[in-house]
């Protein structure tokens, strides 16, 4: 019979207690094998989805870009256009000669008043004018675009600019030229070609321009 302490009255004890050796273990190692192996694969395709961003996307030249369009930027810019200040009175000589297009005209009478795009009496001169060289070069296309002072927000400044450049094609549909040859855009306040600071200047930025797209 043991005693209390354990041990038998010979002194031997009671029970023996084997300490089990432990066995080295794979399972952390292999963990961190595969974290490794994990982190590499994400930094792998990281690289991978780097390079599609910075490659950029090829575009049929002169051709819109519908992002940029819808991110803000001014459509009324026609690219490779020349800009040289040449006025819609040479549009004509412009017409029948050979050179290329795109080409950029200035209205040199045709303004707004502050805020608003309904086409001046004193302006229709300009645009009969426009409405019968157009006639005279039936394949000829145009764009018409137009700008607003800085006063105002910019998203009102680019409606206003785009319904001036629609007064402009309705009055010269109501000339009889075909709609489908003219398209309209707005520059907003963007571009101005001279100072807002003063009320002469801003007169000035509240411009139209055509633009020849095609012959």
């Amino acid at each position: 019979m043991p005693e209390p302490n354990g041990e038998h009255r010979d002194g031997a004890p009671s029970h023996i207690h084997i300490e089990k050796k432990k066995g080295f273990s794979w399972l952390p190692w292999l963990l961190l094998a595969l974290g490794i192996l994990a982190l590499l694969l994400a930094l792998s395709r990281c690289n991978r989805d780097d390079d599609a961003v910075v490659a950029p996307t090829a575009s049929p030249s002169g051709a819109a870009s519908t992002d940029s369009a819808e991110a803000g930027t001014v459509v009324a810019t026609t690219p490779n256009a020349d800009a040289s200040a040449a006025g819609t009175s040479g549009l004509g000589a412009f017409l029948g000669g050979s050179e290329p297009t795109p080409r950029t005209f200035q209205f040199e009478k045709l303004n707004f008043d502050t805020g608003k795009s309904v086409v001046r009496p004193a302006d229709a001169a300009e645009i009969d004018q426009v409405a019968a060289t157009l006639k005279q070069y039936p394949s000829a296309r145009i764009r018409i675009a137009g700008y607003a002072d800085a006063r105002g927000t910019e998203p009102t400044n680019m409606e206003l600019g785009e319904a001036r450049a629609d007064s402009i094609k309705t009055a010269l549909v109501g000339k009889g030229i075909d709609a489908d040859r003219i398209e309209t855009a707005s520059g907003g306040e963007s571009d101005p070609v001279d100072t807002n600071a003063t009320a002469s200047g801003r007169f000035e930025n509240r411009r139209t321009e055509l633009v020849v797209t095609a012959r």
